[in-house]
């Protein structure tokens, strides 16, 4: 196949990957999942195991070593089989927990702990750049191999310059499906589809190659048995150590490799399917492995001496002419590498933004975390980067190792390297006496021992260790060279380097745990992880008072948005049995809000910025008595009580508060009284008196006359509509108004309201609108909806303190519901005078005043209410905020 026709045929399949994640993207945001969170996807997206290592490596190891390959299989296997529970306790975990990455998961069980969380991180991005490098000689060898066959000459700057195009192609689809939201629970339900669609396209790739090479090459299965039994395969020697040391590292990356914990337990969206994944998963496994053996045999024995191993799959239907199944094979191997670097890019640069730039972009700002900002921009910028830089890493490790290496020796590295993890990781979830000392005890000295023993040598000789150190060790000291620790010489540099690391990774770890003893934080995230299943609502850690509603409103609505976060505020107040946007700040509502935060930031990065607010408050001895009971019967017995006095605290709360707003209402009314009387007395007394003078036989000027009888009217109007408020008031409030319904257009009332609110003299106001300026059609009583619209201008120009007034007026559509939101940038209401300001006898300002009685609001409550919407205050907002709601069955989007 000429090489221009596979360049355009890669160029077309990217594009279709690009279709495929753009259409269940789409279908994910009209809330069409339907088979986008079906079992048989899920499983799918766990293929992400199987690399270029797998679909090409395993050939050339199977060449090299044997029957060793199947231990690359063989760990999944069992863990799927007999250590599903175990997967299943992640999943549960991360669901509960809020789960992000395995930095996030590790921060979170050992006291929400950054410091750890960013170890973990540094420990995953140096791990897993190997991977990443072997993905990118994958697709550059293969890509070499057909430009050989087109005759065309294939130098080392062709190499790099097509790695450097694969690199950036992908982080481009990375960036474009991977970093669309923050929040954890709003899956990548494109990318995950076409990791599903690409694990498909390399089994049939390498099905497909396996059948030709059997049945078009060799001539049928009894053909491939004897040439196996002839060839050098059939004299490899069985090395228990290497067969059960990669046995335990494929195992273990399943959990540890940040891709695989990405897929697994951070994109989970039901429990169950674990189920189908632990007969599914492995059968996928068995199939992507049958054919190797065949492959392997069948090539040395026709390829050219010399010939790249890892390259038959491609190199065999080449030289038989088969261009047509070489050219499936290579899109098979392109899947491979591209779903491992875009799944592992995604996990990185999760865990990369969360415990890396978020912590340092906080101790920059220094002022809490409610300074002025975007965090959502600066958190999706800094994932966006972060995917560069990965991309980056993986590149220069390609280029420095010089691609030389074996596929499988290169992904070998990166399993030890992510192993390191494991300690800490089961030790957490099994055992509540693990600390955050012994986890980071463990971590470092794991991942030092494989960076000295195994990563740096990987480099080669003069890399970066020099010939003399790997031979005779730093200041030759023999029994510290990387290959013979300790004096321990003839392992296998892998066993070696296995050996080493985990064993006294997990001896610090236990010996550190052992030394010291949990802090509260730990003690009661271990209860929380180690007791996933019987406690899966959360540990409280907060203690009740210490933050101010408005400011952790104002701090969510940075992150989660405006929306969200409102609506999580307003759900959140309603259970306490509050009317607005704030809640009381209990422990309970404070950990509701850090889990919301931390599926967007990490569970590091949430606890700190809500620790900022609420003043680090920590747990109470009540707290750390429950949790150290270890009998179920006092622990329900702990929850029992728990309930009862947070049931009992919220009633005298509610009492509390019911007395509070009665009494203000009782201030409020006897002013009202005042006001009204002094309304009413102050009209009827210049009607009486002027009457009186034109009733009199005292002369008087035409002008003069006229002048009277002026004042007497407008004292009418006056009374006139001081009585009509009350009486339109209590027609409201006893269900007795008619309704005139009609059909109008929301932005004309909108037009008509601010005209007519701005018309007569008075403080100059500005108005802008913002929003959709669609036209919204209305069926409703559209003379009261504009007696709305218009109290809520008047009130904004008429107590808007700020020098230059301004109204922002915003109009959206939501789900059943379109809302009008009027925004001054004046002070706003006092906290305290929020709750009673529809109320029918409250006025904020000097009661004494002329100017009305207090009832616009009030009235404006009363018309929504028949309108069967509402008005309510939305704090936070900068200045005064009114927020408008009418259900879409009464109002209907044109």
């Amino acid at each position: 196949m000429p090489f221009n026709i596979l360049v355009a045929v890669c160029v077309a399949y990217a594009a279709f990957l690009f279709a495929v994640a753009f259409v269940a993207e789409r279908r994910a945001e009209a809330g069409q999942l339907g088979w986008l969170r079906s079992p048989l996807i899920y499983t799918l997206s766990l293929s992400v195991y199987c690399t270029a290592w797998t679909f090409y490596g395993a050939v050339g190891y199977a060449a090299r070593s044997g029957l060793e390959f199947v231990t690359i299989y063989i760990g999944p296997t069992l863990v799927f089989v007999g250590w599903w529970w175990l997967l299943r306790k992640l999943v549960r975990i991360g669901r509960t927990q809020r789960i992000t990455s395995i930095a996030d998961l590790i921060s979170s069980r050992y006291g929400k702990s950054n410091f750890l969380a960013a170890i973990v991180t540094i420990l995953a991005v140096v791990g897993t750049t190997p991977y990443i490098a072997l993905q990118l000689q994958s697709v550059t060898l293969s890509f070499s191999v057909f430009a050989l066959e087109d005759l065309r000459p294939w130098v080392p700057s062709d190499l790099n310059a097509t790695a450097i195009w694969v690199a950036a192609g992908l982080a481009l689809f990375t960036v474009l499906f991977g970093t669309r939201n923050l929040d954890a629970n709003e899956r990548h339900h494109g990318v995950v589809t076409a990791i599903a669609v690409e694990a498909l396209v390399k089994l049939l790739a390498l099905l497909a190659v396996g059948v030709f090479v059997v049945w078009g090459v060799a001539g049928g299965m009894g053909q491939v048995a004897d040439r196996i039994a002839e060839s050098p395969l059939a004299e490899t020697t069985f090395q228990g150590g290497r067969w059960a040391g990669i046995t335990f590292l494929s195992a273990a990356a399943i959990i540890t490799l940040p891709r695989m914990f990405q897929v697994l337990v951070v994109e989970n969206a039901d429990e169950r399917h674990l189920a189908t994944a632990s007969w599914a998963f492995p059968l996928y496994l068995f199939l992507m492995s049958l054919f190797v053996v065949p492959i392997a045999v069948v090539g040395l024995q026709t390829q050219p001496e010399g010939a790249n191993p890892d390259l038959f799959v491609l190199t065999i239907p080449l030289s038989m002419g088969a261009e047509g199944v070489a050219t499936l094979s290579f899109l098979g191997g392109f899947s491979a590498a591209t779903s491992m670097v875009i799944v592992a890019s995604i996990a990185l640069s999760t865990m990369v933004s969360n415990h890396i730039v978020m912590p340092l972009w906080l101790y920059v700002q220094g002022r809490g975390a409610t300074v002025s900002g975007d965090v959502r921009r600066v958190v999706l910028m800094s994932r966006r980067l972060s995917i560069a830089a990965v991309m980056t890493l993986g590149y220069l490790y390609f280029r420095l190792t010089g691609g030389t290496e074996a596929l499988a020796a290169i992904g070998l590295i990166a399993f030890t390297g992510v192993a390191q993890v494991l300690p800490a990781l089961v030790g957490g979830i099994f055992w509540r006496g693990a600390t955050k000392r012994g986890a980071v005890a463990g971590l470092l000295t794991g991942f030092f021992l494989w960076g000295y023993t195994l990563f740096l040598p990987s480099f080669g000789p003069g890399g970066v260790m020099s010939p003399e150190l790997l031979q005779h060790g730093p200041w030759g000291i023999e029994w510290l060279r990387p290959h013979a620790l300790l004096g321990v010489a003839g392992l296998d540099p892998l066993i070696h380097a296995v050996f080493w690391s985990l064993t006294l990774n997990t001896v610090a770890f236990l010996a550190v745990s052992l030394s010291g003893f949990p802090s509260p934080l730990e003690r009661l995230q271990g209860a929380q992880f180690v007791n996933v299943f019987e406690h899966s609502t959360g540990v409280q850690g907060w203690l009740r008072g210490a933050a101010e509603a408005e400011d952790l409103l104002v701090m969510s609505q940075r992150i989660l948005g405006s929306e969200k976060a409102q609506t999580m505020f307003h759900t959140a107040a309603s259970g306490q049995g509050k009317a607005g946007y704030l809640p009381d700040t209990t422990p309970g509502f404070l950990e509701q809000l850090e889990r919301e935060l931390a599926g967007s930031v990490g569970a590091a990065t949430s606890h700190a910025m809500v620790g900022q607010i609420v003043g680090r408050s920590s747990v109470s001895v009540e707290d750390l008595m429950a949790v150290a009971d270890e009998t179920a019967q006092m622990m329900e017995h702990s929850i029992q009580l728990e309930a009862k006095s947070e049931e009992i605290s919220r009633t005298a709360r509610q009492l509390r508060e019911a007395n509070e707003k009665l009494t203000e209402i009782s201030v409020q009314k006897d002013a009202f009284l005042s006001q009204v009387s002094h309304e009413l007395r102050t009209p009827m007394t210049s009607i009486r008196a002027f009457s009186e003078i034109l009733k009199s036989d005292t002369p008087l000027a035409a002008e003069d006359r006229a002048r009277y009888s002026q004042i007497i009217h407008d004292e009418a109007i006056r009374l006139t509509r001081l009585l009509d408020d009350l009486l339109d008031l209590s027609v409201l409030e006893n269900g007795e108004v008619q309704l005139n319904t009609q059909t109008g257009d929301l932005q004309d009332l909108l037009s008509r309201a601010i005209t007519a609110a701005t018309a007569s003299d008075g403080p100059n106001l500005r108005v802008a609108r913002d929003g959709t300026t669609d036209p919204v059609v209305l069926t409703t009583d559209t003379d009261r909806l504009s007696q709305v619209f218009i109290n809520l201008i008047a009130n904004a120009r008429k107590y808007c303190t700020a020098e230059t007034p301004r109204l922002t007026i915003r109009v959206r559509q939501n789900k059943g519901s379109v809302e009008v939101d009027f925004v001054d940038n004046g002070d706003g209401i006092p906290k305290r005078s929020q709750s009673i300001i529809f109320e029918k006898f409250s006025r904020l300002g000097d009661r004494n005043a002329a100017g009305g009685a207090g009832l616009g609001l009030a009235i404006c409550r009363e018309i929504m209410a028949n309108l069967g919407g509402d008005i309510a205050y939305v704090p936070g907002q900068g200045g005064a905020a009114f927020r408008v709601r009418l259900p879409l069955d009464v109002a209907k989007a044109a």
